[in-house]
Protein backbone atom coordinates (compact mmCIF):
# COMPACT_ATOMS: atom_id res chain seq x y z
CA UNK A 1 0.00 0.00 0.00
CA UNK A 2 1.31 3.49 -0.79
CA UNK A 3 1.93 5.97 1.96
CA UNK A 4 -0.96 8.19 3.03
CA UNK A 5 -0.13 11.85 2.41
CA UNK A 6 -1.52 14.77 4.40
CA UNK A 7 -0.59 18.33 3.46
CA UNK A 8 -0.39 20.56 6.55
CA UNK A 9 -0.56 24.36 6.08
CA UNK A 10 1.74 26.17 8.50
CA UNK A 11 2.58 29.80 9.28
CA UNK A 12 1.29 32.17 6.58
CA UNK A 13 2.26 30.27 3.43
CA UNK A 14 4.40 27.24 4.38
CA UNK A 15 3.57 23.57 4.04
CA UNK A 16 4.65 20.53 6.05
CA UNK A 17 3.78 17.03 4.88
CA UNK A 18 2.84 13.97 6.90
CA UNK A 19 3.29 10.51 5.37
CA UNK A 20 1.91 7.41 7.08
CA UNK A 21 2.39 3.70 6.54
CA UNK A 22 -0.85 2.02 7.63
CA UNK A 23 0.66 -1.43 8.00
CA UNK A 24 3.40 -0.52 10.46
CA UNK A 25 1.97 2.70 11.88
CA UNK A 26 5.17 4.56 11.00
CA UNK A 27 4.60 8.26 10.36
CA UNK A 28 7.04 10.90 9.14
CA UNK A 29 6.80 14.64 8.69
CA UNK A 30 8.80 16.56 6.11
CA UNK A 31 9.92 19.89 7.59
CA UNK A 32 8.50 21.55 10.69
CA UNK A 33 7.63 25.22 10.20
CA UNK A 34 5.27 25.12 13.20
CA UNK A 35 4.64 22.10 15.45
CA UNK A 36 1.07 23.00 16.45
CA UNK A 37 -0.79 22.18 13.22
CA UNK A 38 1.28 19.02 12.78
CA UNK A 39 0.45 17.83 16.29
CA UNK A 40 -3.22 18.62 15.64
CA UNK A 41 -3.30 16.36 12.58
CA UNK A 42 -1.45 13.59 14.42
CA UNK A 43 -3.99 13.74 17.25
CA UNK A 44 -6.96 13.79 14.87
CA UNK A 45 -5.65 10.80 12.91
CA UNK A 46 -4.38 8.96 16.01
CA UNK A 47 -0.93 8.65 14.44
CA UNK A 48 2.36 8.43 16.33
CA UNK A 49 5.16 10.45 14.75
CA UNK A 50 8.27 8.32 14.26
CA UNK A 51 10.43 10.46 11.95
CA UNK A 52 11.20 14.05 11.03
CA UNK A 53 12.78 14.58 7.60
CA UNK A 54 14.47 17.96 7.13
CA UNK A 55 15.13 19.43 3.68
CA UNK A 56 17.28 22.49 4.49
CA UNK A 57 18.32 24.86 7.23
CA UNK A 58 16.04 27.89 6.79
CA UNK A 59 14.12 28.76 9.95
CA UNK A 60 10.69 28.52 8.35
CA UNK A 61 11.39 24.82 7.73
CA UNK A 62 13.09 23.81 10.98
CA UNK A 63 12.01 26.20 13.75
CA UNK A 64 9.48 23.71 15.16
CA UNK A 65 11.75 20.66 15.18
CA UNK A 66 12.89 20.86 18.81
CA UNK A 67 9.33 21.21 20.11
CA UNK A 68 8.09 18.36 17.93
CA UNK A 69 10.92 16.08 19.08
CA UNK A 70 10.09 16.94 22.70
CA UNK A 71 6.42 16.10 22.11
CA UNK A 72 6.88 12.88 20.14
CA UNK A 73 10.42 11.54 20.50
CA UNK A 74 10.67 11.30 16.70
CA UNK A 75 14.01 10.60 15.02
CA UNK A 76 15.47 13.46 12.98
CA UNK A 77 17.05 13.00 9.54
CA UNK A 78 18.74 15.72 7.52
CA UNK A 79 21.60 16.42 5.15
CA UNK A 80 25.11 15.63 6.28
CA UNK A 81 26.31 18.71 4.38
CA UNK A 82 23.93 20.88 6.40
CA UNK A 83 24.34 19.20 9.80
CA UNK A 84 26.27 22.13 11.26
CA UNK A 85 23.25 24.41 10.89
CA UNK A 86 20.37 21.99 11.45
CA UNK A 87 18.81 20.82 14.71
CA UNK A 88 20.60 17.78 16.17
CA UNK A 89 20.33 14.86 13.75
CA UNK A 90 19.83 11.20 14.56
CA UNK A 91 20.83 10.40 10.99
CA UNK A 92 22.75 12.45 8.43
CA UNK A 93 22.23 11.54 4.77
CA UNK A 94 23.76 12.44 1.44
CA UNK A 95 22.66 12.17 -2.18
CA UNK A 96 21.65 8.59 -2.95
CA UNK A 97 21.16 7.50 0.64
CA UNK A 98 17.90 5.79 1.56
CA UNK A 99 15.35 6.56 4.25
CA UNK A 100 12.49 4.31 5.30
CA UNK A 101 8.96 5.03 6.46
CA UNK A 102 7.37 1.76 7.40
CA UNK A 103 7.90 -0.62 4.51
CA UNK A 104 8.60 2.09 1.94
CA UNK A 105 12.08 3.18 0.97
CA UNK A 106 12.77 6.76 -0.05
CA UNK A 107 15.87 8.31 -1.58
CA UNK A 108 17.70 11.51 -0.71
CA UNK A 109 18.40 13.73 -3.72
CA UNK A 110 20.88 16.61 -3.67
CA UNK A 111 18.94 19.67 -4.87
CA UNK A 112 21.44 22.37 -3.92
CA UNK A 113 20.84 25.83 -5.32
CA UNK A 114 18.38 27.61 -3.05
CA UNK A 115 20.85 26.57 -0.34
CA UNK A 116 23.95 24.41 -0.54
CA UNK A 117 23.08 21.13 1.14
CA UNK A 118 19.34 21.26 0.35
CA UNK A 119 17.97 17.76 -0.18
CA UNK A 120 14.70 16.35 -1.50
CA UNK A 121 13.14 13.02 -0.54
CA UNK A 122 11.69 10.78 -3.26
CA UNK A 123 9.38 7.88 -2.37
CA UNK A 124 8.92 6.06 -5.69
CA UNK A 125 6.47 3.47 -4.38
CA UNK A 126 4.01 6.21 -3.45
CA UNK A 127 4.92 8.56 -6.32
CA UNK A 128 5.92 11.41 -4.00
CA UNK A 129 8.85 13.81 -3.97
CA UNK A 130 9.33 16.39 -1.22
CA UNK A 131 11.19 19.32 -2.75
CA UNK A 132 10.65 22.19 -0.25
CA UNK A 133 12.28 25.28 -1.81
CA UNK A 134 14.06 23.65 -4.76
CA UNK A 135 11.36 22.79 -7.32
CA UNK A 136 8.18 24.65 -6.36
CA UNK A 137 4.73 24.79 -7.89
CA UNK A 138 5.22 26.95 -10.99
CA UNK A 139 8.62 28.09 -9.76
CA UNK A 140 11.84 27.37 -7.91
CA UNK A 141 13.53 28.84 -4.88
CA UNK A 142 15.63 31.98 -5.01
CA UNK A 143 19.36 31.22 -5.22
CA UNK A 144 20.56 32.35 -1.81
CA UNK A 145 23.71 30.17 -1.80
CA UNK A 146 24.06 28.12 -4.97
CA UNK A 147 24.77 28.99 -8.58
CA UNK A 148 22.38 28.89 -11.55
CA UNK A 149 24.27 25.90 -12.98
CA UNK A 150 23.94 24.10 -9.66
CA UNK A 151 20.20 24.76 -9.46
CA UNK A 152 19.65 23.76 -13.07
CA UNK A 153 21.42 20.46 -12.39
CA UNK A 154 19.19 19.94 -9.33
CA UNK A 155 16.02 20.69 -11.26
CA UNK A 156 17.15 18.36 -14.05
CA UNK A 157 17.45 15.52 -11.52
CA UNK A 158 13.89 16.17 -10.39
CA UNK A 159 12.62 16.51 -13.97
CA UNK A 160 13.87 12.99 -14.68
CA UNK A 161 11.51 11.43 -12.12
CA UNK A 162 8.34 9.70 -13.40
CA UNK A 163 5.93 12.37 -14.67
CA UNK A 164 3.09 11.12 -12.48
CA UNK A 165 5.13 11.97 -9.35
CA UNK A 166 3.44 14.41 -6.97
CA UNK A 167 5.70 17.37 -6.19
CA UNK A 168 5.25 18.36 -2.53
CA UNK A 169 6.86 21.79 -2.32
CA UNK A 170 7.23 24.09 0.62
CA UNK A 171 5.16 27.21 -0.02
CA UNK A 172 1.89 28.56 -1.42
CA UNK A 173 3.56 30.85 -3.97
CA UNK A 174 1.81 29.40 -7.00
CA UNK A 175 -0.41 32.31 -8.05
CA UNK A 176 2.47 34.77 -8.17
CA UNK A 177 4.68 32.23 -9.91
CA UNK A 178 2.00 31.71 -12.55
CA UNK A 179 1.77 35.44 -13.21
CA UNK A 180 5.50 35.51 -13.78
CA UNK A 181 5.48 32.40 -15.96
CA UNK A 182 3.09 34.10 -18.37
CA UNK A 183 5.65 36.85 -18.95
CA UNK A 184 8.01 34.16 -20.28
CA UNK A 185 5.59 31.99 -22.27
CA UNK A 186 2.42 34.04 -22.85
CA UNK A 187 1.28 31.74 -25.64
CA UNK A 188 1.63 28.43 -23.77
CA UNK A 189 -1.93 27.00 -23.70
CA UNK A 190 -1.19 24.63 -20.82
CA UNK A 191 0.12 27.55 -18.79
CA UNK A 192 -2.88 29.75 -19.60
CA UNK A 193 -5.24 26.98 -18.51
CA UNK A 194 -3.28 26.25 -15.36
CA UNK A 195 -3.22 29.89 -14.30
CA UNK A 196 -7.01 30.02 -14.56
CA UNK A 197 -7.28 26.90 -12.40
CA UNK A 198 -4.87 28.34 -9.84
CA UNK A 199 -6.74 31.63 -9.64
CA UNK A 200 -10.05 29.82 -9.18
CA UNK A 201 -8.62 27.60 -6.44
CA UNK A 202 -7.07 30.49 -4.54
CA UNK A 203 -10.29 32.50 -4.78
CA UNK A 204 -11.98 29.63 -2.91
CA UNK A 205 -9.15 29.37 -0.38
CA UNK A 206 -7.96 26.04 -1.78
CA UNK A 207 -4.25 25.23 -1.79
CA UNK A 208 -2.37 24.45 -5.00
CA UNK A 209 0.29 22.17 -3.50
CA UNK A 210 1.14 19.38 -4.24
CA UNK A 211 1.21 19.40 -8.02
CA UNK A 212 2.09 16.73 -10.54
CA UNK A 213 5.50 16.71 -12.16
CA UNK A 214 3.83 16.30 -15.55
CA UNK A 215 2.01 19.60 -15.06
CA UNK A 216 5.21 21.29 -13.90
CA UNK A 217 7.05 20.05 -16.97
CA UNK A 218 4.33 21.54 -19.17
CA UNK A 219 4.05 24.92 -17.43
CA UNK A 220 6.93 25.76 -15.07
CA UNK A 221 9.44 28.00 -16.90
CA UNK A 222 12.29 26.95 -14.58
CA UNK A 223 11.91 23.33 -15.70
CA UNK A 224 11.46 24.36 -19.33
CA UNK A 225 14.73 26.28 -19.81
CA UNK A 226 15.87 23.69 -22.37
CA UNK A 227 12.78 24.23 -24.55
CA UNK A 228 12.17 26.54 -27.50
CA UNK A 229 9.31 28.45 -25.85
CA UNK A 230 11.32 29.64 -22.86
CA UNK A 231 14.46 30.21 -24.96
CA UNK A 232 12.47 32.48 -27.26
CA UNK A 233 10.73 34.12 -24.31
CA UNK A 234 14.01 35.35 -22.83
CA UNK A 235 15.71 36.05 -26.18
CA UNK A 236 18.34 33.32 -25.89
CA UNK A 237 17.39 30.85 -28.63
CA UNK A 238 20.82 29.20 -28.89
CA UNK A 239 22.15 29.49 -25.32
CA UNK A 240 22.84 26.49 -23.09
CA UNK A 241 19.93 25.56 -20.84
CA UNK A 242 21.78 26.62 -17.69
CA UNK A 243 22.21 30.14 -19.10
CA UNK A 244 18.55 30.28 -20.08
CA UNK A 245 17.62 29.18 -16.58
CA UNK A 246 19.88 31.87 -15.10
CA UNK A 247 18.09 34.54 -17.14
CA UNK A 248 14.66 33.28 -16.09
CA UNK A 249 15.77 33.32 -12.45
CA UNK A 250 17.22 36.84 -12.85
CA UNK A 251 13.90 38.08 -14.23
CA UNK A 252 11.93 36.41 -11.46
CA UNK A 253 14.15 38.03 -8.81
CA UNK A 254 13.05 41.48 -10.01
CA UNK A 255 9.45 40.58 -10.90
CA UNK A 256 6.83 42.65 -9.07
CA UNK A 257 3.64 41.68 -10.89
Amino acid sequence: MPLTLVTVPCLSDNYAFLIHDAGSGATAVVDVPDPAPILAVLKDRVWQLTDILITHHHDDHIQGVAALVAATGARVTGAAADAHRLPPLDRAVAHGDTVTVGVETGHAIDVSGHTVGHIAYHFPGSGLVFTADSLMAMGCGRLFEGTPAQMWASLSRLAALPPETLVCSGHEYTAGNARFALTIEPGNPALISRKAEIDAARARGIGTVPSSLAVELATNPFLRADGAGVRQGVGLPEAPASEVFAEVRRRKDSFTG
